[in-house]
């Protein structure tokens, strides 16, 4: 299957010298919902303002559903809907107007009824004769991905969709998200909230310093990347870890009385049984144990932190 994004080669230098994207190559499938996580200004906005056209690229080629950004520039705008970080509104229209107004913007006809559709499901129609200026700023975050929805675009990008907004409405938009999904759109999504991406994305790329250093499917992530702990609570406080356990990487906590064992799961041999049996020979007894698994942050700390 053709992806519907595809981008090659790419890469962007600002006038000041400063190169924000490097040489990315990255393909997006139809249909899914990718999260693209870096650190703030990892060059995650540069990248996808410049595949919706936005920002001009230094070098390389973009292709959206068949169509290069450069050469086909409004049949791919009006396949794509943005929703940029910045809350940029007109502060005196109403929510009704502004939403429409995007609509004609891409050269759709009027329908009243999709408005009408979007603007309910973003909890926004009791709102929609309400000017921009009186939302609060969650609800005018909404209003943007109304906006962006307008056109009913089939790749929708979603750039911190979610900072500022509550737990509600957060909940809310991402039962939007996947009813999106479910109908055919493409997503690609960037958060800081990165247990959303590990809830709601299907594969996960990680952008730093301009470079793309990994994409992945996010099950296949976690069970590569991922790390277990074995986690032991002692029966009796110990001072310090024994000399002849030392082996095994062990973590004693501040109060002596847990010790903590980091392993692959992957591996053929975990080392817990030998782990186990060192430790009755040392004569150090525990009360209970339970492991636990690396989270998709833990892994991303991991791959951007400065070597």
């Amino acid at each position: 299957m053709q992806p519907i994004v595809s981008v090659r080669n790419l890469s962007k230098v600002y006038a000041s010298g400063f190169r924000a994207l490097r040489n990315i190559d990255l393909d997006i499938r139809s249909g899914e919902i990718f999260a693209l996580l870096g650190p703030n200004g990892a060059g995650k906005t540069t990248l996808i303002s410049t595949i919706c056209g936005i920002v001009n690229a230094s070098e390389g080629r973009v292709v959206v559903d068949g169509h290069d950004i450069v050469a086909d520039y409004r049949a791919t705008r009006s396949i794509i809907g943005l929703v940029p970080q910045e809350l940029t509104t007109d502060a005196f229209e109403s929510v009704w107007a502004t939403v429409s107004f995007s609509r004609g913007l891409f050269g759709k006809k009027p329908n009243p009824a999709h408005i009408e559709k979007t603007l309910r499901d973003l909890s926004l129609w009791d709102r929609k004769d309400s000017r921009i200026r009186t939302l609060s700023g969650g609800m005018k975050r909404r209003v943007l991905i109304a906006k962006a929805l307008s056109h009913e675009p089939r790749v929708l990008f979603l750039d911190e969709p979610t900072a500022g907004v509550d737990v509600e409405l957060r909940r809310d938009m991402w039962a939007l998200v996947r009813s999106l999904r479910d109908s055919g759109v493409t997503i690609i999504l960037t958060t800081h909230y990165i247990d959303e991406a590990e809830e709601m994305a299907d594969r996960i790329g990680v952008i730093n310093r301009g470079e793309i250093i990994l994409v992945e499917e996010k099950a296949a992530l976690m069970e590569k990347l991922g790390r277990k702990q074995l986690t032991l609570h002692l029966m009796s406080p110990l001072p310090a870890i024994p000399p002849a356990l030392s082996a095994h990487a062990l973590a004693l906590s501040p109060d002596g009385t847990e010790l903590t064992y980091t392993y692959d799961s992957q591996r053929e041999r975990t080392g817990i049984t030998a782990l186990l049996g060192e430790l009755g020979a040392a004569g150090i007894r525990f009360k209970d144990l339970h492991t636990t698994q690396s989270s998709l942050e833990d892994i991303f700390v991991t791959l951007v932190k400065t070597p």
